[in-house]
């Protein structure tokens, strides 16, 4: 079809349709190795499309162009983005240059930019396609002189924080702050003049963010919102970063009506629960389609800054949440990005049941009361072993050990681990059949959701399995703290084996019932 869809152009016949088959058989490399032979080089007839008087016809021939990976176009397709006055196919040239070795047309670029970011009224039919043209010029001219990122320095002073927390479990990360005052949330702890030194060794909290002080924020009007929130947005910025010069965002909306519902706190591993996806934000009797209205904010806010706020979805330094009230306006926070907060930077490889990092941590918390130190411990249910690295953290162990069936896990538990600093000796191992020469003062893990079996019956009888076996690998009067979603089989366990008693259990998600246990072993006898 390349060669059919090509004699059809060079024809002159229904040159826009073929003109868009041509870029879809383009997609694949085969189809551009076919073209690239078929034409030889020579692109006089694709070239001399982009003065066709439709400008559909000049937008796929500068597309089809830049597919062509040959340098030698880009002054063709410069020199015509620059001659071209139809507004809404101009970001199409950038995007056919953005697919060759841009970088001798940067400071061309750099210029067109300033001179977009300097016009200071566009018509409302005209601003869609300019701030398209402008956020494809800055994504080009972020890539090609790349990103320099800020230093946080936000140690220095007082800030008012909020840290979003396990709903259930708040108490456990307020009672962590040194420093400031304290509100409780339904959804976490807001600390007013909190130092964040201290702040950001707390291990529990989810995430944290700085709200932002500003003028009432009305969610009905997306371009006000961002013009009210600019300056705000970069006096807080520039307080809590070392450095001049632009700071890349992105425009995350949160609450009722907008989309993106938050993401489940914890599901059964805590690692997943994505967010049901809208297509529109609606406030009161405001509705608009969510990436439109995004765009309208985002563009507002990069122009009331400056473009010293340069929207970015990938590679961004903060990210701006705007969070839905009941009475249609916002609350603004920002949330740094993950650069800013290296707690669980150890843990980078993970499998599909792995256990979020901050609840492994918020698992060793609540059990800290029953946690020895020097302990010798063990995770019969090891993963990547994010739970025996989070219990080191909580206080100093012993000798530690961690099992798998899972091969894959293993080995990345073995660098996950390396990277946190710790030593754990990891067995490839069924825990049903594990021995060991001496025993363990304590069990840390997070119980299987599924049996080999895949039924809940095989996953019950785990559980009795479990209960029925630890006991050889356990000194007397150890400690069990035991993730699990499925708290029932825990307490069947426990009254089947009177030799384990319930100290105190947790409960973290009344959705899924994940609960916390700390479980402890009677001295014989008694």
């Amino acid at each position: 079809m390349v060669r059919e869809n090509y004699e059809k152009i060079c024809a002159g016949e229904e040159v826009r349709e073929h003109l868009i088959q041509l870029r879809e058989e383009l997609k694949e490399e085969n189809g551009r190795r076919e073209f690239a032979y078929l034409l030889g080089g020579d692109f006089s007839k694709l070239c001399g499309l982009l003065s066709h008087e439709d400008p559909k016809v000049r937008k796929n021939a500068a597309l089809v162009l830049g597919k062509m990976e040959s340098e030698d176009l880009l002054p063709v397709l410069f020199d015509a983005y620059r001659k071209e006055k139809t507004l809404f196919i101009r970001a199409d040239y950038l995007k056919a240059m953005s697919e060759l070795d841009y970088r001798p047309l940067l400071s061309g670029l750099e210029q067109q930019l300033a001179v977009l970011r300097d016009v200071q009224e566009w018509q409302p039919e005209e601003w869609k396609h300019v701030s398209e043209e402008i956020r494809m010029l800055q994504t080009m001219v972020l890539r090609c002189s790349g990103v320099r990122h800020h230093r946080f320095s936000g140690e220095k002073e007082p800030e008012d924080v909020i840290l979003l927390t396990n709903r259930r479990q708040r108490e456990a990360t307020a009672e962590q702050v040194q420093k400031g005052k304290i509100t409780m949330l339904a959804g976490g702890v807001r600390v007013d003049g909190a130092s964040l030194k201290d702040i950001r060794q707390i291990r529990t909290y989810t995430e944290l963010l700085f709200p932002v002080k500003t003028r009432t924020l009305p969610a009905d009007q997306p371009a006000q919102c961002g013009e009210l929130l600019a300056g705000p947005v970069l006096m807080l910025l520039d307080r809590i970063y070392n450095g001049a010069g632009a700071f890349l965002f992105r425009v995350e909306l949160r609450g009722q009506n907008t989309g993106n519902s938050p993401r489940s706190e914890h599901s059964p591993r805590g690692e997943r629960g994505a967010a049901s996806a809208v297509d529109l934000f609606c406030v009161g009797q405001y509705q608009e389609k969510k990436g439109v209205y995004l765009r309208k904010f985002s563009d507002a806010l990069e122009k009331a800054s400056g473009a010293r706020l340069i929207n970015s979805v990938t590679d961004y330094e903060v990210e701006v949440r705007l969070v839905l009230r009941k009475d249609g306006t916002f609350a603004a926070m920002l949330k740094p990005s993950s650069s800013f907060d290296g707690r669980f930077d150890y843990r980078k490889e993970v499998v599909a049941s792995s256990i979020a990092p901050v609840n492994a941590a918020l698992t060793a918390y609540l059990a800290k009361p029953w946690l020895k130190e020097g302990a010798q411990i063990l995770d019969p249910f090891c993963g990547v072993g994010t739970m025996l690295i989070e219990r080191s953290r909580a206080v100093k162990t012993g000798t530690m050990y961690g099992l798998d069936l899972f091969g894959e896990a293993i080995e990345k538990a073995r660098r996950n681990t390396q990277r946190a600093g710790c030593i754990v000796n990891y067995v490839h191992r069924d825990y049903f059949t594990f021995t060991h020469e001496y025993l363990f003062d304590e069990v840390i893990t997070d119980m299987p959701q599924t049996a080999p079996e895949g039924t809940k019956g095989a996953l019950r009888e785990l559980y009795h399995r479990f209960f029925e076996t630890i006991g050889k690998l356990l000194k007397e009067e150890a400690v069990l703290v035991i993730y699990s979603s499925e708290p029932n089989y825990v307490l069947e366990s426990v009254r089947v084996w009177s030799e384990y008693r319930i100290e105190k259990r947790f409960l973290l998600n009344e959705k899924n019932n994940t609960t916390v246990f700390v479980i402890s072993r009677k001295r014989m006898g008694t």
